[in-house]
């Protein structure tokens, strides 16, 4: 295999990575409430037309970001209303979330089929390029990408070093305790409920920004699912998040990669495989 090709799949799996890793490290959050969001699906479809409209509309990237991270939010106050103040099942209204998020993204998106823009570009950072064997690959990475290794870092730091993460966790694990103690459980909640959100708009924005960068009705194609799925497989733990992440994001690409490398399998089976792992991992 020549180093470019190589570069090229390690490249193309971080791409598809990223907004794996931003939706689970979101639910992942809301989960360690004591909270199930579901709708993750939906919400990172909104995220992904709002998103691609704000950038269209406005002609400024890091506007439809902010866009797709606000309609992810927006999804996940509705979800929050629902589940936590009114309590609803979790399991119910996550499911409706997602199908909601489904159809409200293709009315939408009706307006926007066809157009394209000038997706995110790699972030030029001083000598990076230059480091041995890692410089041509970090040369590749976008913003988005480096942010991902940032927010895994800070999450990390805030559910195990910081005094709110440890009350966020107490809520999740002992919420009659969290409120025997003086603690807002439902505030809480809210909170975590909207981060979960908000990450899962702007992994759906990175779809539609960056890795296509177009609108295509259904274009998270069951990410929203397989980030659930990490969750569970990182035992609720962030820094486990990231493996599996490029672990999906690497059996994503080997299906577009397999016969240049040679692979003689056939192109169904690669394309069910990411979902075939989900399966695994919910088992």
């Amino acid at each position: 295999m020549s180093t470019e090709l190589m570069i090229a799949i390690l490249a193309s799996t971080a791409a598809a990575a990223t907004p794996l890793v931003y939706a689970a490290l979101g639910e992942l959050v809301t989960e360690r409430a004591g909270v199930l969001n579901l709708g993750l699906e939906g919400m990172m479809l909104v995220g992904a037309i709002v998103g691609f409209a704000g950038a269209v509309t406005t002609g400024n990237l890091m506007l439809g970001f902010i866009a797709g991270i606000t309609g992810g939010m927006a999804m996940a106050l509705i979800f929050a209303v629902l589940t936590i103040s009114l309590q609803t099942n979790q399991v119910a209204t996550g499911l409706a979330l997602t199908l909601f998020g489904l159809g409200l993204s293709a009315f939408i998106g009706r307006a926007y089929i066809g157009v394209s823009l000038d997706g995110l570009k790699p972030l030029a950072i001083p000598l990076v390029s230059d480091i041995p064997l890692l410089g041509p690959l970090l040369a590749t990475f976008d913003l988005l990408i480096y942010g991902s290794f940032v927010l895994l870092a800070a999450v990390y730091w805030f559910l195990t070093r910081t005094r709110p993460g440890l009350m966020l966790r107490a809520v999740g694990e002992a919420p009659a305790a969290a409120h025997a103690i003086g603690r807002s459980v439902l505030g809480v909640r809210y909170l975590a409920v909207l981060f979960g959100g908000a990450m899962s708009g702007l992994g759906g924005a990175y779809l539609a920004l960056a890795i296509t960068p177009m609108w295509v009705e259904g274009m998270t194609a069951g990410r929203g699912w397989i980030a659930l799925a990490l969750v569970v497989f990182a035992t609720w733990k962030p820094m486990r998040v990231l493996l599996g992440a490029y672990l999906f994001g690497g059996v994503t690409i080997l299906q577009f990669h397999s016969q240049a490398l040679g692979i003689k399998v056939p192109a169904e089976f690669l394309s069910m495989l990411p979902y075939l792992a989900t399966i695994i991992c919910w088992c």
